[in-house]
């Protein structure tokens, strides 16, 4: 979420010192007479990635750190390889895999990477011919913020060889949200409840000292580079720290490398050159692009942007025009960002680049359609007022295509209400916020093949604020490392559908699917299906509840979650602690349920404890849901935490073909059905082998 969205300690500044869930002591389940004593609450161990080796001549390609094979027809259709550092070749250190949040591992994809000291280096063997790459990276911040710049040699078969310049000037938050670029900040909300001294910073004496950097996090970032020439499958790409860096430390999480085609021309058209246009980025482009705009509505052409880097400040407002890149390595609209004069009537006190539709309460915008170019913002704080997102407003009956998102905001914005915009083929890299976001009244739209890397705060979010979403699909994207909230998350809505996506590493206060009723949303209503996805490394640690969440994860805070829910054919792999979690906020725990939810054909494969942890009152139907690598009881049933002598106010409906296990023996046995009280709070934690094909 973001704009008007919190995090786990924001939310609690409406209801202040809040836990969540309760800690719950031992409870006897009753039909077998078997007793859960209460575990560890420390995370699960990181285990290993799926696809494991490499080294010099032998290249691993991975998605999302899984042997491709896992996740086939799942996720974006990428047109990128994905190598991991830690199956290349290196005399660096493999640092992870960890879970643990605020550390350089667990931040990577796949929860390890290679640490390399100036001098040390990472080889990768290519997979296939190309002729670009983009490197996923962190390197340290300055001893008071701010970034620092350092160089990373690029060679290809110790011939080709080129720098880059990496830079941490986009990454490193700290402290509570929205979170500071200080290192040594004090707490920016000392009268906020914090988990790590369990207290109220402001109401406790002697007043604790919290460590410093407090909650460091958001490490990394990623820099594209064309290599001038196409190379073949079997060259190596080594990546170097030279002697002599500024960086003392360079982690290298990954390499993606890819054949870009030639630049597209578009001769009939608007070109931006013709309108004053500067394509080396040194005078501000933003006039230009209007003058092109205006030009090509009157004549009915496309607006064109040919190669080039152009420099623009503010918003661009389209309605009604097609614009047109050379393709997003070639088309680059980079911007800084400004700070207003007075606020904005929306709140913003910064500006930056971005193409907007007009406001829903001016009509918004129709038949816009952009597509092949990149957009190169300058955000390194997080305003959530701030209207400093990449592409933003409202837009019908309108596509968006082969874009490429970086340090903005959030990748995508939509205010409705608004309708019919299509959403395909897009990279969102390295965002402070979200992703993209349906917000508000969005109907009858898709995102489909889009590709979310690093985002601050949810990947891909619906959230029904006021005006319910209606009819929207999330189709085929993959959504990697959010560092904040979720891969995938629906506040609200009716008839929406996610199907087909990869989501992996989720880091903190979230996980890789989220089904909730909170931040103001419009009900639940009709059908939500959420089908064919793969989650992988997901059902996090809550640190602030200290408690597992699920891969999928059921959240009712604010009312009822009561609609026709279906999850089926989902594939839950590698799980840190549970698959399915649903869960009422324990001050509201005797008000909301959670009902209506029907799992079928479900994989789970390695859990760090259950399979489901029930934590409400309402209802759930399994059928055909096969387990196995379980690590805890099959079915943690707390109910709402009132223990009746009538068993669980959550119930559990077998529909039959519920197979396999763990440690514990059946995951779904008899004597837990239908709400019998299995309830431990923080079992121990047993790490799952590596996700291996299903036979």
């Amino acid at each position: 979420m973001s704009r008007y969205s919190t995090d786990g300690d924001a939310e609690r500044v409406r209801s202040r010192a809040r836990r969540p869930v309760r800690t719950a002591a031992a409870v006897t389940a009753a039909a077998a007479g078997l007793v859960l004593g209460l575990g560890s609450p420390a995370p699960a161990a990181g285990v290993h990635a799926g696809a494991q080796g490499g080294g010099a001549g032998t290249p691993v390609v991975t998605r999302a750190g899984l042997d491709p094979a896992l996740v086939a027809g799942r996720g974006a259709a990428v047109d990128f390889a994905e190598q991991e550092a830690e199956n290349a070749s290196t005399n660096g250190t493999v640092i992870g895999p960890d879970r643990t949040a605020y550390t350089l591992p667990s931040e990577a994809s796949g929860r390890t990477a290679v640490r390399l000291k100036p001098g040390e280096h990472v080889e990768f063997t290519l997979p296939r011919a190309a002729n670009a790459l983009t490197v996923r990276y962190s390197i340290p911040d300055a001893p008071r913020g701010g970034g620092i710049t350092a160089p990373l040699d690029v060679s290809v078969d110790g011939r080709h060889r080129s720098t880059m310049t990496l830079t941490s000037q986009y990454s490193w938050l700290y402290n509570q949200y929205p979170f500071s670029n200080d290192p040594q900040a004090d707490l920016l909300h000392p009268d906020w409840w914090i988990t790590e001294c369990g207290c109220v910073p402001a109401a406790t004496t002697p007043t604790p000292v919290v460590d410093k950097p407090f909650r460091p996090s958001h490490f990394y970032d990623e820099q594209r580079l064309l290599l001038g020439k196409r190379y073949e499958a079997g060259d190596t790409v080594r990546l170097t720290v030279p002697r002599g860096s500024a960086a003392a430390w360079t982690v290298i999480d990954l390499l993606d490398t890819q054949l870009v085609a030639a630049p597209h021309i578009e001769l009939r058209a608007a070109n931006v050159l013709a309108f004053g246009a500067d394509p080396t980025g040194r005078r501000d482009a933003g006039d230009a692009f209007d003058r092109a705009i205006a030009y090509a509505k009157k004549r009915h052409l496309k607006v064109y942007l040919p190669p080039g880097t152009y420099q623009v400040n503010r918003h661009i407002v389209v309605d009604d025009v097609t614009i047109v890149g050379a393709g997003n390595w070639y088309t680059v609209v980079k911007g800084h960002q400004v700070t207003l004069d007075t606020p904005a009537p929306d709140g913003s006190v910064h500006t930056g680049v971005g193409f907007y539709g007009k406001d829903a309460a001016d009509g918004g915008s129709h038949d816009v359609h952009l597509s092949g170019f990149a957009v190169e913002g300058d955000v390194r704080e997080r305003v959530d007022t701030d209207q400093v997102n990449a592409i933003g407003g409202a837009l019908s009956d309108s596509t968006i295509d082969g874009l490429y998102l970086h340090h903005t905001k959030v990748g995508m914005w939509f205010d409705g209400p608004m309708t019919r915009l299509r959403i395909t083929r897009n990279v969102i890299a390295d965002q402070i916020a979200d992703g993209l976001n349906f917000h508000t009244g969005v109907t009858d739209s898709t995102v489909s093949d889009t590709f979310v890397r690093n985002s601050g705060d949810d990947g891909l979010a619906m959230w029904s604020e006021k005006t319910g979403n209606a009819r929207n699909v999330f189709s085929h994207n993959t959504v990697q490392t959010p560092v904040l909230a979720n891969g995938i998350a629906l506040y609200g809505g009716t008839d929406n559908k996610v199907t087909g996506n990869l989501i992996a590493d989720p880091i903190r206060e979230g996980s890789a699917i989220q089904v909730g009723s909170r931040f103001g949303a419009e009900p639940f209503g009709g059908h939500l299906w959420i089908t064919d996805n793969t989650t992988v490394r997901s059902g996090p640690f809550e640190l602030n509840w200290k408690i597992g969440l699920g891969a999928i994860w059921f959240y009712a805070l604010e009312r009822d979650i009561d609609a026709d829910i279906q999850v089926t054919g989902d594939h839950f792999l590698d799980n840190t602690y549970n698959a399915v979690m649903l869960v009422s906020d324990f001050p509201v725990k005797d008000k909301y349920a959670i009902r209506g939810v029907h799992f079928k054909d479900i994989r789970v494969d390695g859990t760090g404890t259950s399979v489901l942890s029930a934590r409400s009152a309402g209802s759930a139907t399994f059928e055909n849901v096969d387990a196995r690598n379980v690590g805890a009881v099959g079915i943690n049933n707390c109910g709402s935490f009132n223990f009746p002598p009538t068993r669980s106010e959550f119930a559990v409906q077998d529909l039959g073909g519920n197979d396999g296990g763990g440690t514990t023996g059946a995951w779904m046995a008899s004597w837990e059905l239908p709400n019998t009280i299995t309830c431990d709070d923080r079992p121990p934690v047993v790490a799952p082998p590596a996700p291996t094909p299903w036979p």
